[in-house]
């Protein structure tokens, strides 16, 4: 593998970004917009060179605008000269489907007003095209593009892997000469690994080395995601535009979190949301699941009758396209005072103005928490205003230490993983279907990913074995996929059906099991789906919320579920099954961390015998308070938190240290209790990636013994 070659793109003035600039593209940006952002000033003339960069920069940035200036350029020249070809000469791609519509709506109208500021000149402009595949994209738009291929083709991780194994359409990627990957920050996963393949399959087929743009909102190590994104390019810019952002963050507890009922809390949680409601213009709440999205627009709704009546609604994957493209609509055009979501990631950029972001809960890492907050404010110079309101105390110190890793601009590292010999299986098969490959050159390619570039050829054979049916697994109903001839170093696809097989299996999303779910008749309004679990527990007459409203169980047909509306009686939340947020790694050594340091703050003083002997003393209770007072205030003054907060922290460690051992990042406190059975309970502060390994560890002991 080439080695790369990564330096940092240096700001370029003004007078040099207009020259660049064709005549009418110029002109359109200065009617649009005031002046080059700092995103703009250090990325677009990168670009127009045509070198690889990586531009970083915090949401509402313009990075995206960025990307396409030099690119809505050359084609706007070409398209001039007469010079355009049917042909794709730029792939957007970004893992989510909203920022996709996005894309498309944004790029359309700034060639619609291009080209109506050509025709007031008298200058002949060539159509641009820009297509849109997603998987809410219907089979005769797909049609569209083979007869008439967009210039610029919007489209996601999945739908761009299975586009390279489209016959006809695959000829429209022969000459792509731009290549972005928006949201790259977000594609540290296996998802990426499996786009990172994706885009040397692509370079492979482009007959020229496409230039490769990442955007990404603010990262570490930025770096690494810049090899990520050059795979075996010679060289890499980087853009990392950090400017400082404003932002309002706070953390809020509704009640005390030991003292009130649950009642008390449900009650102060609604009441405090509605009151952050009310003194805002428009608001976004984010809940970490589906079924929290549901309960909070249900709950709302109940606890404040006719408030909120046609200005809230619900935004998450389980909706129907349609009401989710409503709820964007209503959104951007200021209709709706409050949208509750799931997650951000599902929501477009372009949802007009939001000043305050409601976080229910810890998002479980700083990047996240930063990107939901920065969805209020969402432009270049506003305030980003968020809220954290918590109802557990574990909560509470978490989003508290998240608070001062935010306001310190501190984020947690991105760990991109490294031979997934599951992804590489996929794309081996579907490389097969494609062609007939030797091996040899096949492996080239697959080490030519940043992901895959410390692959044996060892390994590789045995995925190779693995597809080609050696172990002998039938009766498991693993078959052979594709055919090796050690001989020849052939490899191809076999079986009839096995670009079926691909494009049904195709990407690294967990499959879930879905039960459509239709308005009144067989042909009625699809309104979202719902789990086949939560099905399984429903019979007739059941009601259940999907988007925030009721609806009535009729009865099920294959693989849909009937229902009907207006119906008064008291719900139930539907559940989906797959959605809990790891808790990232560095934010959990961060927390454990602050855990240790109150720790120790509590053990500097006497021992608990002295403490108890001169419990009577006065001397001893002015010392005591004195100490209390320094710890709340160490704990306020860490986490830039209020009094009330800093109050229950405290309270809560105390507690702990009281009562047993507080776990820290250095100690893994282990409690045992005995109810019908024993018990085991391990408070480790290490998060997901740590807590997987070592149940399996504790399993595998306990199970052989």
């Amino acid at each position: 593998m080439k080695e790369l070659k990564i330096s940092y793109a240096r700001e370029r003035s003004k007078d040099e970004l207009e020259k660049a600039l064709n005549p009418l593209v110029l002109e359109w940006f200065k009617t649009r917009f005031p002046g080059f952002s700092l995103p703009q000033l250090y990325g677009v003339m990168p670009i127009y060179e045509r070198r690889n960069i990586l531009i970083s920069a915090p949401t509402g940035g313009t990075k995206t605008l960025t990307a396409f200036l030099s690119i809505l350029n050359y084609l706007v020249s070409l398209s001039e000269k007469n010079e355009l070809e049917d042909k794709i000469y730029a792939v957007y791609v970004s893992p989510l489907k909203a920022l996709s519509g996005d894309i498309y709506v944004n790029l359309q109208k700034p060639l619609e007003e291009i080209f109506e500021l050509a025709r007031k000149k008298g200058i002949d402009l060539k159509e641009i095209r820009v297509g849109l595949r997603t998987g809410d994209t219907e089979s005769k738009e797909r049609q569209k593009h083979l007869k008439n291929p967009p210039h610029i083709y919007v489209t996601t991780p999945e739908s761009l892997a299975i586009t390279l194994n489209s016959l006809r359409f695959c000829e429209k990627l022969k000459a792509v000469e731009f290549i972005i990957e928006d949201e790259i920050h977000a594609m540290a996963n296996k998802r990426g690994v499996h786009l990172s393949l994706t885009i040397e399959r692509l370079q492979e087929i482009s007959k020229i080395y496409p230039v490769r743009i990442g955007l990404s909102a603010t990262v570490a190590p930025i770096e690494e995601i810049a090899r990520f994104l050059a795979g075996d390019s010679e060289e890499c810019l980087i853009a990392d535009v950090n400017f400082s952002k404003k932002t309002d963050i706070e953390v809020i507890t509704p009640s005390d979190l030991i003292e009130s009922s649950a009642l008390e809390m449900h009650k102060g949680m609604y009441e405090k949301i509605d009151q952050l409601v009310q003194e805002h213009k428009t608001t976004i709440i984010f809940t970490n699941t589906r079924s929290a999205t549901e309960r909070v627009i249900h709950h709302l709704k109940e606890m404040f009758p006719g408030k909120y009546l046609g200005e809230i609604g619900a935004h998450h994957s389980s909706l129907s396209k349609d009401a989710r493209f409503d709820i964007e609509q209503r959104l951007r055009e200021g209709k709706l005072k409050v949208v509750v979501s799931s997650t951000s990631l599902e929501l477009g950029i372009d949802i007009g103005y939001v000043d305050l972001v409601i976080l229910l809960g810890s998002p479980k890492s700083t990047a996240r928490a930063l990107q939901r907050i920065g969805r209020a404010g969402h432009k270049l110079h506003d305030t980003a205003k968020g809220r954290f309101v918590v109802m557990d105390r574990d909560d509470l110190i978490e989003c508290s230490v998240m608070q001062k890793e935010m306001i310190e601009r501190k984020i947690d590292r991105v760990q991109i993983p490294k031979n997934c010999l599951d992804v590489l299986s996929q794309h081996i098969f579907g490389m097969a279907i494609d062609k007939i490959w030797q091996a040899d050159k096949m492996l080239a390619l697959i080490k030519r990913s940043y992901c895959y570039r410390n692959l044996t050829r060892e390994d590789f054979l045995d995925i190779v074995s693995y597809l080609a049916g050696e172990y002998a697994l039938e009766h498991r109903n693993v078959y052979a996929k594709i055919w090796y001839d050690e001989k020849t170093g052939e490899i191809g696809k076999r079986g009839k059906l096995a670009r079926v097989i691909y494009m049904t299996n195709i990407g690294t999303i967990p499959d879930e099991s879905f039960i459509n779910v239709v308005l009144g008749s067989v042909n009625g309004e699809r309104i979202g789906k719902i789990d086949e679990g939560f099905l399984e527990r429903m019979k007739r007459g059941d009601v259940f919320v999907l988007g925030g409203q009721r609806y009535e169980f009729l009865f099920t047909r294959g693989m849909t579920a009937y229902v009907k509306s207006s119906v008064m009686r008291p719900p139930t939340i539907p559940s989906w099954f797959s959605e809990m947020l790891p808790l990232s790694f560095d934010l959990a050594l961060e927390i454990g961390r602050f855990r240790r340091l109150v720790e120790e703050k509590l053990k500097a003083g006497k021992s608990p015998e002295e403490i108890l002997e001169s419990s009577r003393l006065q001397s001893h209770q002015k010392s005591e308070e004195k100490k209390i007072s320094e710890i709340r205030e160490f704990i306020k003054n860490y986490c830039y938190v209020k009094e009330d907060v800093a109050r229950e922290i405290y309270d809560y460690i105390k507690q702990q240290f009281d009562y047993l051992e507080v776990p820290t990042d250095k100690k893994i406190v282990i409690e045992r209790y005995k109810g019908e059975k024993m018990h085991y309970l391990f408070h480790s502060m290490f998060g997901r990636r740590v807590n997987d390994a070592l149940s399996r560890a504790v399993g595998f002991l306990v199970g052989h013994n």
